[in-house]
């Protein structure tokens, strides 16, 4: 039994977050991913995170990271397929198939890295709000004070008399 959720009150509700109701509409319409390769996400500090891989048998000039606006897009194919087919083979329990994996990023979020070892693609990822965008706070003033209110964490240009 499948239950659509209805996001309407929630648009009314809120201001600027429209983008991310669309994203997890689209979550629940797309169905369970197949899950390979398997993997892991991690925070790893207040703006860090890490996303881990199992890509065994995959070499590094067989996977392909791939940054686009809001998305990360990890991509493997192995081209020996030919010199696995020589080989009698018995038993096949190692995935060799290609894959693709989709991981949503939010603003501001970036790679900063990747690096293969032991079968494992970790990549790297940062958080960097500019400073615009980091929380502030605001003084309030009594009503009738002639002196601007003051916020913290901005800096105020001097002024120059025209």
């Amino acid at each position: 039994m499948r239950t659509e959720f209805d996001f309407e009150p929630l648009f009314r509700a809120t201001v600027g977050f429209d983008r991310m109701l669309d994203a997890l509409r689209a979550a629940m319409q797309a169905g369970q991913p197949d899950g390979f390769p398997p993997y892991d996400i991690e925070r790893i500090g207040e703006d860090r995170y890490r996303i881990t891989l199992a890509v065994a048998g995959f070499s590094p000039e067989e996977v392909a990271v791939t940054v686009q606006p809001n998305l990360l897009v990890i991509a493997g194919e192995q081209h020996r397929q030919a010199e696995r087919q020589a080989r009698q083979v018995l038993h096949s329990g190692i995935a060799t198939r290609a894959f693709e994996q989709r991981f949503d990023l939010a603003d501001h979020v970036r790679v900063t890295g990747a690096h293969l070892e032991n079968g494992l693609l970790t990549i790297e990822l940062e958080r960097d709000l500019p400073a615009a965008m980091r929380p502030r706070r605001i003084e309030i003033r009594q009503a009738g004070t002639s002196a601007p209110p003051r916020i913290e964490g901005y800096r105020e240009e001097p002024r120059t008399a025209a």
